[in-house]
């Protein structure tokens, strides 16, 4: 298969395109690429509401501004309501694809360990690969509907792909909007589409291959939950 014939077979022909991407892992640098340029793209639009909303959620956390200082706090609180147009670009264009790319070597890495409970078949490149192409789903499709209803709402956190949108009237930082928020459509169609691309890179049946990677993804949703309950915390 072709690139482009990749790019659209994640979506319409995921069993045969993942098995294309695990058997044919190399050249890997162009979906690499691809899934990197779509992060800096999503973050650079995103990232002024994102400034926006966080600045409002902060404003009259009494707990924060008792720990930072007045003058602290609104020297922070300025910044954030007037980001340098420098700064938001270099952290939407440079920092934030950086990140993404790690973090997917990272989960790479531990689907490769995981995977190992189920077959001594496999490696991490095209575990890798199989990933990024998953990543499409969410990455290009996903990140194109959250960017439209962003624009449309001038906000990030009102902005929701998830089961959050069954409780419309939620507190951001509520643990109901927690827990729908971690049941994303887009991830789990990305997940059922990384099954196809396990059971191949590992030479497991269909089977194994999606219990592996939607446990995967559970464990993915268990360690956001305790990340979003300890920001909870700290916020009071």
């Amino acid at each position: 298969m072709t690139f482009a014939q990749r790019i659209q077979g994640v979506f319409f022909e995921p069993a045969r395109t993942m098995a294309d991407a695990a058997a044919r892992p190399k050249p890997i640098a162009a979906i690499l690429i691809l899934i990197l340029a779509l992060t800096a793209v999503f973050s650079y639009v995103a990232a002024p509401y994102s400034a926006k909303d966080s600045a409002a959620a902060l404003k009259d956390n009494v707990k924060i501004q008792e720990r930072m200082g007045k003058e602290r706090f609104d020297e922070m609180m300025a910044r954030m309501e007037n980001p340098k147009p420098g700064g938001l670009a270099f952290r939407s264009l440079v920092v934030s694809p950086a990140f993404a790319g790690v973090f997917l070597a990272i989960q790479a890495l531990f689907l490769l360990i995981f995977g190992r409970m189920f077959s001594s078949e496999g490696a991490f490149l095209p575990v890798f690969s199989v990933l990024l192409h998953a990543k499409l789903i969410d990455g290009l499709l996903g990140n194109l509907v959250r960017a439209a209803l962003i624009l449309i709402r001038k906000s990030v956190i009102q902005t929701s792909t998830s089961l959050a949108l069954l409780a419309p009237g939620a507190e951001i930082t509520s643990l109901t909007y927690l827990l729908l928020g971690q049941v994303d459509f887009f991830q789990l169609w990305m997940f059922g589409v990384l099954g196809f691309g396990l059971a191949a890179a590992f030479k497991i049946p269909l089977k194994k291959g999606m219990i592996l990677s939607y446990a995967f993804w559970a464990a993915k949703v268990a360690v956001n939950i305790a990340l979003g309950l300890l920001s909870r915390s700290m916020l009071g």
